[in-house]
């Protein structure tokens, strides 16, 4: 690795000195948006997996258990081109004609909890999640809708991508309703009028920045006000048909939105919501029909994210059967490419770097120790899980795929197990929720923290190199997987992380004044982020915080964890760093992460968090001469 590294460049500019030259020979596929780090793990395990299921299809490899049969099913009904492309646009039919055959209201409302079970649009959305004030059990909660374009900021008519997406989704939808059996002149009809409903939408939703405060997603109200709030949809007879009963309370997460519902709910837009509602199905269906379907359909996420080409049909395919089946995909590849060894060999990392922290927060000179005691209780709490879970999360137990053979077709299976799955989701109303249950499937090149369960969860697909591998030294693998571990743990303490106990309840266990020197320390962490140049705009600060702090949490962390260690080298560490963030992108997919991304840009992240570190520059003997130089009262250290 140390080859390839520029010295010369180090003290101006640390992330091109460490991948300048892989960045210079790096080529982004054509079917994708970016290529580097993470997505060099994505592909080569998509490969091992696709030539695995290429046995399971032709019968050279057997499905271990059940599960893996229904989604053999699933996965030779997806690679089945020509039954799909003979199928056309059949599938979707009886579900177009569904929304055209509602003519008023009343229509709606006398299938609505069932049109909710079918994953039919709406304008407002409902959920089952953890109470936040109360999170050892599931309550009910509302939301706004999703908007055509990625953003609410999308729509400012100052923003110039906004104006450039919006004809290609349009045209896009237009062409789709055409293959459908609209003619042109009612396919323009249709997309003209659901823009309009689209944007009376828009305004009134939270954006991305709004979004990343988990705090003022808490606004729990009597469900009564809420269905008050709702004059055209009866909420109380949906509600009992989703949970079985009209719940005393509803956490509402954007109160704005259902203030403002009725303004644009109305009689009068009632045909522009069921266009919008066309068009939306039309869209969110394309890739379970033919090929000819997924390629139109794809238009506009190409446009938005730089891609050059629609991934391979076979790809696709595969993404399409193990994104249904993605714990039991999970599973099978956690056995068969990690196993045991390998988990207790990170579990036990994870334990070593909650050990780290645990020190760091005694030594903390600003906490007070009430809050610190807290902190140190909510971190002894924090729940642990790597690699693959013990067991398949039963409800995929109850897929159950129609083969070919007996008429099945890929767009009605999947109709199916979408409505068990939502099903399933609104029974765990007013339940004890299940801490055991994953987010992420095991061959997921991720990890993350979950706040209202206070458990960190690191998939067995992250824990290979540059992260971590036995062949590296433990600097590069505390420089890689470590920080990342750390960074998990270090969202417990960030800006939402903080509001949250050990329990996972939404509880202020902070001291006044340990609270506003927290503020004001996230405040700078703001203020180091926001307004850097970034592919032709700015980083938002605000919206990046809560990630930032958990990257400099983080990287500081395994820092002191890699000093421990004989055979240290900080050299390594910070240079293992640097590659796990190298990234080349299209414009467009960086300037669509800017827009809508809670994480900063992968090279600022490897180049900004270093200059915080005095070891950084002590390793790399950085001056004030150096660009890669800040002064010591900018630098930010929170833990």
């Amino acid at each position: 690795m140390s080859n390839e590294i520029n010295d010369s460049l180090i003290k101006d500019d640390f992330y091109n000195a460490v991948n300048g030259e892989w960045i210079k020979n790096a080529t982004i596929p054509g079917d994708h948006s970016s290529t580097g780090g993470f997505m060099d793990l994505v592909d080569n395990i998509d490969k091992t997996l696709m030539s695995d299921f290429d046995d399971l299809q032709s019968g050279k490899m057997k499905p271990q258990n059940d599960d893996m049969g229904e989604f053999k099913k699933l996965y030779d009904l997806a690679m089945d081109f020509d039954k799909r492309k003979a199928d056309g646009a059949k599938p979707l039919l009886p579900t177009l004609q569904r929304i055209e055959d509602v003519k008023s209201y009343d229509d709606l409302n006398n299938q609505l909890s069932d049109w909710t079970f079918s994953g039919l649009p709406l304008p407002f959305s409902f959920g089952i999640e953890a109470d936040m004030k109360n999170a050892k059990y599931n309550a009910l909660y509302a939301s706004g809708a999703s908007t055509f374009l990625p953003d609410k900021t999308y729509y400012d008519k100052h923003n110039p991508a906004g104006a450039k997406l919006m004809p290609v989704f349009k045209e896009m939808s237009q062409k789709l309703l055409t293959m459908v059996g609209y003619s042109d002149a009612q396919a323009k009809n249709i997309v003209d009028s659901a823009e309009e409903f689209d944007r009376m939408i828009a305004p009134n939703v939270k954006s991305a920045e709004e979004s990343a405060d988990m705090t003022k997603m808490y606004n729990p109200m009597k469900f009564e006000d809420l269905a008050k709030q709702v004059k055209v949809f009866n909420l109380m007879d949906y509600v009992k048909g989703l949970v079985g009963q009209v719940p005393d309370q509803v956490i509402v997460s954007e109160p704005a939105y259902f203030k403002a519902f009725d303004s644009f709910v109305t009689e009068d837009n009632f045909a522009k919501m069921k266009n919008w509602m066309l068009v939306k199905v039309v869209n969110g269906s394309s890739d379970l029909l033919s090929e000819e379907f997924r390629q139109i359909g794809g238009q506009f996420s190409r446009v938005l994210s730089g891609k050059k080409e629609a991934t391979k049909p076979k790809k696709a395919a595969f993404y399409l059967a193990s994104g249904m089946f993605d714990q039991v995909v999970g599973d099978y590849y956690g056995r068969k490419y990690f196993g045991e060894k390998a988990k207790q060999d990170v579990h036990d990392m994870v334990v070593k770097m909650i050990n780290v922290y645990e020190k760091r927060l005694e030594n903390n000179t600003w906490l007070s120790d009430d809050t610190k005691k807290m902190a140190i209780t909510k971190l002894n709490a924090l729940g642990i899980h790597v690699g693959y879970p013990d067991e398949i999360n039963p409800l995929y137990h109850q897929f159950k795929v129609t083969g070919k053979e007996d008429g099945g077709d890929l767009y009605n299976n999947v109709e199916n197990i979408s409505k068990i799955i939502i099903k399933h989701n609104f029974s765990k109303w007013n339940k004890p929720v299940d801490k055991s249950l994953w987010d992420m499937s095991a061959n997921t090149v991720n990890a993350y923290y979950s706040p209202m369960e206070n458990v960190i969860v690191f998939p067995a697909a992250i824990l290979q190199a540059p992260f971590y591998s036995l062949k590296q030294s433990s600097s590069q693998n505390f420089g890689g997987i470590g920080a990342v571990i750390a960074h998990e743990i270090s969202h417990a303490f960030d800006n939402n992380g903080c509001q949250f106990d050990q329990d996972g309840n939404l509880n202020n266990w902070w001291t006044k004044e340990d609270h506003e020197h927290f503020d004001k320390l996230a405040q700078s962490m703001i203020k180091e982020f926001d307004g850097i140049e970034f592919a032709g705009q700015k980083v938002n600060g605000k919206l990046t915080v809560s990630e930032n702090i958990a990257d400099g949490g983080g990287l500081s962390c395994a820092l002191e964890a890699a000093k421990g260690e004989d055979d240290c080298n900080l050299r390594d560490f910070f240079v293992n760093w640097a590659t796990i963030w190298r990234t080349k992108s299209t414009d467009e997919f960086k300037k669509l992460l800017l827009s809508i991304d809670v994480h900063a840009p992968s090279e600022l992240r490897a180049q900004v968090q270093v200059k915080n570190l005095d070891d950084f520059y002590k390793t790399f003997d950085i001056t004030p001469e150096d660009k890669m130089y800040m002064k010591p009262e900018d630098r930010v250290n929170i833990w």
